[in-house]
């Protein structure tokens, strides 16, 4: 069954519906009434429901401590749900993350070695899954190309800005070529220009490669800028307050952020993170 809501300013917010954008009708994730609760005391999500479709960008926005992170974790099979259920193509996450490269993750923090240059960073993961050294080797220098660091294979992380280390970790998730990325607030902790930057970086790497990306945010102008759909979360425990579809054009250019229509949608974001519950969503 699907709900709409028609918000004052002329949105659709639905709590389910298909997105055009090089997307197909497969569910790639699913929340089924997912529950997590951590020391046996502090539930961190309740009663969580999202499906998530082949090719989409969907970002997880909401309040600090509203189970953004743990419903990423969920995913990657690093946390296991207290009640309900996760799938990742249709599996456990688990058994995915174990078997395939279908799936990889990108933190906060870029987390490179530091006696590892830039190269052997991106090398690694494919190095430990036992592929072909020159393979792999060459699948990293194509993969760095692409994210504008070809001419800093041989640095090391000591000599690189924070910018530059967030692309050498994102290089290293893309090697292994997956079918989803889940990025927890990659960008929270750089510079707005920098911030900026590898936010149009993202858009074209997603708008070039077809992956399915999860992010988490708590910015309402990112969410809007880089998604397909906003999945707007309650404070905790972490509820599904509203999806909102962002139907921008494409491909979106930073200079969209002044038009109207984007501002209407950092507005209806805004005002469900504000005021929101899916008690009120549904009516």
């Amino acid at each position: 069954m699907k709900f709409y809501k028609h918000a004052a300013n002329g949105f659709k917010i639905v709590l389910e519906r298909k997105i055009t954008m090089h997307t197909t009708e497969e569910t790639v994730v699913s929340f089924r009434r997912v529950s997590k609760i951590f020391n046996k005391k502090i539930m961190a999500l309740q009663n969580f429901d999202l499906e998530v479709k082949d090719g989409e960008f969907i970002s997880f926005l909401g309040p600090s401590g509203c189970g953004k992170s743990t419903a990423l974790r969920m995913v990657a099979g690093l946390e296991k749900a207290s009640e309900g259920e996760v799938q990742v193509f249709n599996e456990q996450p688990k058994e995915v993350i174990s078997n395939t490269n279908d799936v990889a993750f990108v933190f906060q923090d870029a987390n490179l070695l530091p006696w590892r240059n830039v190269l052997d960073n991106v090398v690694l993961p494919l190095e430990l899954r036992g592929e072909n050294k020159q393979e792999s080797r060459d699948k990293a220098i194509d993969v760095l190309e692409k994210v504008g660091l070809k001419g800093h294979l041989k640095s090391y992380p000591r000599q690189l800005s924070g910018g530059m280390k967030m692309r050498v970790s994102i290089a290293r998730a893309l090697a292994a070529k997956p079918k989803m990325l889940l990025m927890d607030e990659p960008f929270g902790a750089l510079d707005e220009m920098t911030r900026q930057t590898l936010q149009m970086d993202l858009l074209h790497i997603w708008e070039r490669e077809k992956t399915t990306i999860l992010f988490v945010t708590h910015n309402v102008y990112e969410a809007a800028l880089l998604s397909s759909r906003i999945a707007v979360m309650t404070a905790g425990p972490g509820r599904l307050s509203a999806l909102i579809d962002v139907d921008l054009p494409r491909p979106r250019e930073l200079s969209i952020r002044t038009s109207n229509e984007f501002m209407k949608y950092v507005e209806t974001a805004s005002n469900h993170l504000e005021n929101g519950s899916i008690g009120r969503e549904l009516g």
